[in-house]
Parts: structure tokens; C-alpha cells; sequence
């Protein structure tokens, strides 16, 4: 079966910024009996040390699946079939089990999506948080252990009672702040947050928005946010990365892509943002997308594109560079 992608990116000069992780052509496929879903089509991006980055697009469009290929969680049927993921240098689609079990929480970790039900109802909120660091450290001895889980959630905003509790006594946005407490234990140099406000309402989304921005201006850490609210991410993100059935169309600066955004699928997403300024009608991209395991010829959005060309229908348009990091990959500007 033949799959359409991203081209690789590739910048006009060096960077002038050290590079923390860099994606090249990750791929990853679920198996079905009627051919493969591919749910992360060939995308390459990078992420600078100390930027948070936004990956935003529709449900369904990979965001999650391409995060869970980087911290090689993918659960069968899936699987990754291709790609490196550079993690300070390391490949971690190379590395085995044991060695991915060291990384995890001291170099990469995950915020979940859904604190409600990553959270053990059983467990208090100490024995969870400690559960993680005494993989890694098991020597820490238990008046450094208790010290160390109160530091981290007075870090997220969090009450000292809090370490006594059990899940079902903590309201939604403090379930979330305990994850984030629990994503951070270890000073990793990467944070994954996989859509942290989602479940929540737009008071707590502010304040689970700000714990994350307290949290890494503290730690210095990088960070990759993944949501749908191009609203939101406008307030949180330095950089945004739009994928649309599993592939990167456009990757820019906050400020840039959201004055002049390039190409249509993110011009729509921008569009659909409510106005408190002006009444006007909201926009809704037509039609459906396509077949995840039967990708057509040319570019992936062609068929919900209101500008779409002939030389769409027949040719991938590679992710290129028009300005200063803003990438798209897309005809309309060749």
C-alpha cells in the first residue's frame, strides 16, 4: 500500500537554539484486518530546550498516538514502524525495555489525559506519587521521601493535607495538579501534557494552565502540550505544530501563525476560535476525512480544502519553510 507523508524538515541554517528533541519521519500504524490505520504519517519536527510546543488538530488526527510514539507507549495493535525519536541525542525507537524503563520520569515523562482515571481510587495521593520515585530511587529513605512529595505538590499549588487524601476527596483540578506533581518528580528535561484541561472547566483550566507555566519556568524543563483549543494554546505555547490525519501541515511561532496563518486547515481552526469582540457566524469545515488505512494520492486535506487545485489531487506538498521557522506544507505557495 502506498502512504503519503510529510517530507522531512529540513531548515536554510543552523539553529541558533540547542535542540532537546528532534522527530525525524515517525511513524506509526494499528492494525486491522482491513489494512493498516496510519495514524502518524511520516512527521518531523523539533522542540528547543526550555519552549513549550503545541500540537493541536481535530479528535482523531494523531496528536496523541504521535506522543505516544515519541515516549514508546503504543499499545497493540499498534505499533511504530518507522522514524527516530533524538532525546538528548538518544534514539529512543532503539532502545529495549530496560533501558526505556530508566528514561521514563527522570528524562521523559506524561501528564494523561484524564486525571479521574489515571489516578489509583485505592491508593492515596502520597504512595502514588512515591510509587514512581522509588523505581527510581529506592535508597531515598522515608523522611526524604515525605519531604520530597510535600515540595512537590506545595510546586503545583497544592495543600500539605493533600498528601493524606485519597483521589475521590480531591476536587477535578487538583487531580490534574497531582499528575502534574507526579510527571515532574524526577527533574525530567521533558514533559509531555496530553490535553491536561480538557475535563475541566474554563476557572480550573486557568489554574492548571498556570501551574504548568509556574512548573516549567521553575524547572527549566521543555514541554509539549497537546489540545484542541487554539485559544488556549495562543496563551500557553511558544511555538504550534497543526496536524491533520496524522500528518504536520503547518509549524510556526505563536505569534505568526496566528497574525497570518497559511494554510487552510489552520486558517479554519483559527476561524472556528469565538469572538468576544463581534458576532459572526461560525465556520465549519465541510466534509469528512478520509480513510485512515486508504490515504489518496496527493495532499491529505484535499478533499475538505476550499482551496483545493488540481496539482492537489495528484501531488504530496512537501513541509517547507516560507519564513523564519513558519513551515506548511501546502500548494497554494509555490
Amino acid at each position: 500500500m502506498t502512504t503519503t507523508h510529510n517530507t522531512p524538515v529540513e531548515t536554510r541554517r543552523a539553529p541558533t537554539r540547542e535542540k532537546i528533541l528532534e522527530v525525524k519521519d515517525l511513524r506509526v500504524h494499528y492494525k486491522t484486518p482491513g489494512g493498516d490505520v496510519i495514524a502518524v504519517n511520516g512527521i518531523s519536527f523539533h522542540l528547543y530546550k526550555g519552549e513549550t510546543l503545541g500540537l493541536v488538530g481535530e479528535s482523531g488526527c494523531g496528536k496523541s498516538t504521535a506522543t505516544a510514539g515519541i515516549l514508546r507507549l503504543v499499545q497493540p495493535p499498534g505499533r511504530i514502524v518507522g522514524g527516530q525519536v533524538l532525546l538528548n541525542g538518544t534514539d529512543l525507537v532503539q532502545l529495549d525495555e530496560q533501558e526505556l524503563r530508566k528514561l521514563r520520569w527522570t528524562e521523559a515523562s506524561l501528564i494523561p489525559q484524564g486525571a479521574m482515571n489515571s489516578l489509583n481510587p485505592v491508593l492515596k495521593v502520597s504512595d502514588q506519587i512515591a510509587d514512581g520515585i522509588l523505581a527510581h530511587e529506592p535508597k531515598i529513605s522515608k523522611a526524604q521521601l515525605k519531604e520530597r512529595i510535600l515540595e512537590l505538590l506545595n510546586m503545583v499549588g497544592l495543600p500539605g493535607r493533600t498528601y493524606d487524601l485519597f483521589p475521590h476527596e480531591l476536587s477535578g483540578g487538583m487531580k490534574q495538579r497531582v499528575c502534574i506533581a507526579m510527571g515532574i518528580a524526577l527533574g525530567p528535561s521533558l514533559v509531555i501534557a496530553d490535553e491536561p484541561t480538557s475535563a475541566l472547566d474554563v476557572v480550573v483550566q486557568r489554574v492548571v494552565a498556570q501551574t504548568l507555566l509556574d512548573v516549567k519556568d521553575k524547572l527549566g524543563v521543555s514541554m509539549i502540550l497537546i489540545g484542541h483549543d487554539m485559544g488556549l494554546q495562543a496563551q500557553l505555547v511558544d511555538r504550534i505544530a497543526v496536524m491533520y490525519a496524522g500528518n504536520i501541515v503547518e509549524i510556526a511561532p505563536v505569534k505568526s501563525i496566528f497574525e497570518e496563518p497559511l494554510h487552510p486547515y489552520t486558517q479554519l481552526l483559527i476561524n472556528s476560535i469565538p469572538s468576544i469582540k463581534e458576532r459572526k457566524p461560525l465556520k465549519v469545515t465541510e466534509g469528512l476525512t478520509h480513510d485512515l488505512r486508504t490515504p489518496p494520492p496527493g495532499c491529505i486535506f484535499q478533499f475538505r480544502c476550499p482551496e483545493v487545485m488540481e496539482q492537489c489531487r495528484q501531488v504530496v506538498p512537501p513541509l517547507r519553510e516560507l519564513r523564519p521557522e513558519h513551515f506548511v506544507a501546502c500548494h497554494l505557495y509555490e
